[in-house]
């Protein structure tokens, strides 16, 4: 109990004790789940059925886990709904559980039981992904008829078993009739001798509430990220994305996702500072564990990137190229603006709205059958939600028709000898995303300049797919 007066000064002793004691790197995984699912009914089945599907599922998270374990990894984050099934009541954290040693507290609470044995017999964090059920108010319009809320919500339970996080999902996808949101976004973090950790889920990435305040105002260095992510080309593929997110907010990033071809779901990473190590695989329904070292205090490092003017400059320029064959394209249900580049090398620019964006590139022995645009995009995505974008974007097209820009693609053929790409925002977020043939990502052979502008540092090692500013 810290008296009326000290707990400023409290609260300063305690973080200068925990600095003392971090480690300089800690080891985390991360695993790609292939979900054994239910049977798609609108009959509820008996719990008794439904804990036998999720223990179908922990048996082959206990794998990974004890694989990760084995590593020497301190932490690991399993997908979004990697375990589906019975809805059981989740405590605060504050209550001081161990479901391990103490299962029936609160209930019965067979899967929580099972994941805090699997951390504390393995000695490991670990982060997974189920529901969670909550009284709620009646008088409440949305409150549900029975008096109870359920939520999408990340567990976290620490080397001894104990209960350490519980946060609940926020930004629901739209097909996720099955869970309420909660009425404020929730901002949970936990310290550890490794570091400082925030936790928040799939959809929430592209939502100022809860992410940005978490990197931003509550300054974490690692984020834990269970998602359930469609492979969304061209700019919204899982790797892809979730990279450019990690180098936008200067965070490492440790993103789990669900394994499921049929419904175009792969890809988890490992995103830090300044590589990255992913996983990417269309061909198989193999689940995939990885694991490596990051850095307790990105911050620190002298790579750690500085402040960027995302706008000055794009502001600099005062005349722009002529552009006589501007037209049309959607990607991914926006309405962009192209222009095409024409020549094998060149200065261009296309507008919408209050968003310019400017590319100088010189591409490497450009291929007949590639075909590259120039995109801007500045509106309001309507489409599984609404949020806000400006996106300044070096796309291939799908064909030689100018019609499939915008339209998935995975293959090209053409090198970049340079480019520099840059917009006027109107936004700090902004998520610089470079990705190649075959849905490569490209670490460290571009950087963000200070003055806002995206730019090659040698020839590319493989074909261009895109370059991008993402801004939110």
């Amino acid at each position: 109990i810290v008296p009326p007066g000290a707990h400023v000064s409290a609260a300063v002793l305690i973080l200068s004790v925990l600095e003392a004691c971090a480690l300089d790197s800690y080891s985390a995984a991360v695993y790609e789940h292939n979900v054994i699912l239910s049977e798609d009914t609108e009959i509820p089945v008996s719990p008794e059925d439904a804990f036998m599907l999720m223990d179908k599922n922990i048996d082959i998270l206990e794998a990974a886990i004890k694989a990760a374990a084995k590593q020497g990894a301190h932490i690991i984050v399993t997908p979004e709904d990697g375990i589906y099934g019975w809805i059981f009541d989740i405590p605060d954290p504050k209550v001081d559980w161990i479901p391990c040693t103490d299962p029936e507290r609160f209930a019965p609470s067979p899967v929580q039981k099972r994941l805090s044995c699997l951390a504390r017999n393995n000695s490991i964090y670990v982060v997974a992904n189920m529901g969670d059920k909550k009284p709620c108010n009646s008088s409440d319009p949305r409150c549900p008829s029975d008096g109870h809320c359920q939520y999408n919500t990340n567990v976290v339970f620490d080397s001894e078993g104990k209960l350490v996080a519980r946060y609940h999902k926020y930004n629901l996808f739209v097909t996720e009739k099955q869970f309420n949101y909660p009425n404020e976004p929730e901002f949970v973090t936990f310290n550890t001798s490794f570091r400082y950790f925030g936790i928040f889920s799939c959809a929430d990435i592209l939502f100022h509430d809860p992410v940005v305040v978490l990197a931003s105002r509550f300054q974490v260095d690692s984020i834990l990220f269970p998602t359930a992510w469609g492979h969304t080309l061209p700019l919204l593929s899982a790797v892809q994305f979730h990279s450019a997110w990690a180098m936008g907010m200067s965070v490492n990033f440790l993103s789990a996702n669900t394994c499921n071809s049929s419904l175009a779901m792969t890809g988890n990473s490992l995103v830090y500072f300044p590589p990255a190590m992913v996983h990417y695989n269309t061909e198989t329904e193999n689940g995939h564990l990885l694991v490596t070292e990051l850095s307790s205090h990105p911050r620190l490092s002298p790579t750690y990137p500085a402040a960027v003017n995302w706008k000055l400059y794009a502001s600099s320029i005062k005349q722009l190229p002529s552009n006589d064959h501007r037209f049309s394209g959607v990607v991914y249900h926006d309405l962009f603006s192209f222009t095409e580049l024409a020549e094998p090398e060149g200065n261009l620019a296309i507008c919408q709205k209050d968003l310019c964006c400017h590319l100088n590139y010189k591409m490497a022995e450009k291929q007949k059958d590639d075909i590259y645009v120039l995109g801007a995009f500045d509106g309001l995505h309507i489409v599984e939600g609404e949020y806000y974008l400006q996106i300044c974007t070096l796309l291939k097209c799908k064909s030689t028709d100018l019609k499939s820009c915008g339209q998935p693609v995975e293959t090209a053929q053409t090198k970049s000898d340079m480019f520099s790409l840059s917009g006027m925002f109107g936004t700090n977020y902004i998520f610089p995303e470079v990705l190649y043939s075959g849905v490569h990502l490209a670490p460290g052979e571009f950087e963000m300049l200070t003055d806002g502008r995206l730019i090659s540092q040698t020839r590319t090692s493989r074909p261009v797919l895109s370059v991008t500013l993402f801004g939110r």
